[in-house]
């Protein structure tokens, strides 16, 4: 069973089996090992977890790791709507793994678009390559002292020479050098080996100086933090990175401030595009657990599903999810094919998805009534990965109006 029916009817049937081998993925592997990592009480247990890491190599072993890559350098080469699709399974199985193997193709998804030699011989082809989950890459972009305002591209306070981010990169020659923090928000940042950095290169234009860098976190200089203890996404690794007089090629600052704001504008579309999809996944498996639970429930000498009030939610449940997932892949096909892309639509399914994602699994909840608040179920869970979701990638209430000055 798919769970829903497709109202995309053109779909090939290699787009079809591709949706059903991720579903079996996602629902043999990601599912349970996400529910058996959720109850480990230290996330630094999470990371050293056999599962943890066995998970990883199995998604990289069947290439989800490059779905923003390119065939040319052997990457997944999905079109807009597989890339949905795939991202939607993924996060029906687990949100907090689909977004580890979606950040972990940072360095080398933003190198393939400005490659060099060094670039593709050193960053791109290696990633590409490999199928152990060895090579990972990390998204720095949020400090402590900024969070969702370090993404407002375009926008008057983006250019106020006034606020400036705290991890700087300065020419020395033919290296870049690097100081400062990014915050405990890195996703993948304390088992990352290379991170996609967003420093910034001239402070004197506040907001809009910024860069963006591949960093190797074998360098000298760079030292992380502790995995951050998260309400939700549990299986996601998160944590903070340290810049202390580090030293990069040249060629690996991507961009440089005459671009950053066009680059950044990307990147939010990309960002936001994905994490509508794989809340979407998460929203429909919320639903389909409570469902289920609906019609085996008895409850007033009836099956739960009998009871009006209880078709009703589901039904609203249902009539959510589809349209966010409808949202979402009109979203996703209409930027993957615009340039430059049109950052509120990214932003609307990211906001209306991750919301439906937290509506329906808190009816979730409440349909399992008291079992809805045990961790003995799925749905308590499902309502924690949510509810980080409408901060992560930018606070929905923030990144409403950064999409505001676009209209």
């Amino acid at each position: 069973m798919n769970g829903y029916n497709e109202l995309n009817m053109e779909l090939t049937k290699p787009q079809i089996a591709m949706k059903e081998e991720t579903r079996r993925f996602a629902k043999e592997v990601l599912r349970p090992a996400s529910i058996e990592l959720d109850k480990l009480h230290d996330p630094a247990e999470v990371i050293k977890s056999p599962v943890f890491r066995r998970t990883m190599q199995q998604g990289y072993e069947l290439g989800y790791h490059t779905i923003f890559l390119p065939d040319t350098y052997g990457g997944l080469a999905t079109d807009p709507i597989e890339t949905n699709i795939i991202l939607e399974e993924l996060g029906w199985g687990s949100a907090d793994f689909a977004v580890g193997l979606g950040v972990a193709c940072f360095p080398a998804f933003f190198a393939s678009m400005v490659p060099n030699e060094r670039l593709i011989e050193e960053i791109i082809e290696p990633f590409c390559q490999c199928t152990d989950a060895s090579i990972i890459g990390c998204w720095g972009i949020t400090e402590p002292d900024h969070g969702t305002d370090i993404l407002c591209p375009f926008t008057d306070s983006f250019h106020n020479p006034k606020i400036s981010g705290q991890t700087r990169a300065r020419l020395d020659g033919d290296e870049y050098v690097i100081d400062g923090q990014k915050a405990a928000w890195v996703s993948n940042g304390t088992i990352a080996t290379h991170c996609l950095l967003f420093p910034h290169i001239d402070p004197s234009m506040g907001m809009a100086g910024g860069g963006i860098c591949v960093v190797p976190l074998d360098l000298p200089g760079v030292k992380r933090g502790r995995p951050l203890d998260k309400l939700g996404q549990r299986a996601l690794n998160q944590g903070e990175i340290f810049f202390d007089g580090v030293r990069i090629p040249r060629e690996y600052m991507l961009v440089e401030p005459d671009s950053y704001e066009s680059m950044l504008d990307i990147t939010l579309s990309t960002a936001n595009a994905g994490m509508s999809a794989i809340f979407v996944g998460l929203a429909r498996a919320a639903y389909e657990e409570a469902l289920a639970y609906a019609k085996q429930r008895v409850q007033g000498g009836k099956t739960l599903f009998e009871h009006q009030m209880i078709k009703h939610k589901l039904f609203s449940m249902f009539m959510k999810i589809e349209a966010a997932r409808a949202l979402s892949r009109s979203a996703m096909i209409f930027n993957y094919n615009n340039t430059p892309p049109m950052i509120q639509y990214s932003i609307a399914a990211k906001v209306f998805s991750t919301n439906t994602a937290f509506e329906v699994a808190s009816e979730a909840v409440q349909i399992y009534g008291g079992n809805g608040v045990s961790r003995d179920y799925v749905p308590e869970k499902f309502f924690r990965d949510a509810r980080a979701s409408m901060i992560e990638d930018g606070a929905n209430d923030s990144l409403m109006i950064t999409a505001a000055h676009h209209l």
